[in-house]
């Protein structure tokens, strides 16, 4: 059973990212499944830090796009995700090729939600474990 509240597409989501700090990393989503969503970010030259590592904190923009958008779609309609606390904990280097990411809901509440990243390089290993909090705020009024 799916969890989406309101019409979700990888079309719509990727139009959505259009000029904004997820597509000048090169962040691409390419999966929605009935409970999860997928992304990836590149290895590359807008993404590494100076000693030719993925930079921790695009990894956090990546899990933080992915959890915001669930959190998002998986919110009443009219109704608003926002994040309230993300941490992350970087497991292993990435030097090349691409960082994907899925997002599962730990928890999905009224009021607030609990979304559980992970990251895994092209060989499968597992890179960076990340947990974002959203507030679910109704329309106001």
């Amino acid at each position: 059973m799916s969890i989406w509240k309101k019409p979700i597409s990888l079309q719509h989501l990727n139009e959505t990212s259009a000029n904004t700090a997820a597509s000048h990393l090169g962040i691409e989503l390419t999966e929605v499944g009935d409970d999860f969503l997928r992304g990836r970010v590149p290895v590359d030259e807008r993404t590494r830090q100076p000693f030719g590592l993925l930079h921790g904190g695009v990894s956090v923009v990546l899990a933080e796009t992915l959890g915001s958008m669930g959190a998002y779609y998986a919110s009443p309609e009219d109704h608003r995700a926002v994040g309230l606390d993300i941490n992350a904990n970087h497991l292993r280097s990435a030097t090349s090729g691409w960082v994907t990411g899925t997002a599962r809901p730990v928890h999905i509440g009224r009021t607030t939600q609990v979304w559980q990243i992970d990251m895994v390089n092209d060989a499968g290993e597992l890179t960076c474990v990340s947990r974002i909090t959203m507030a679910v705020l109704a329309p106001k009024g």
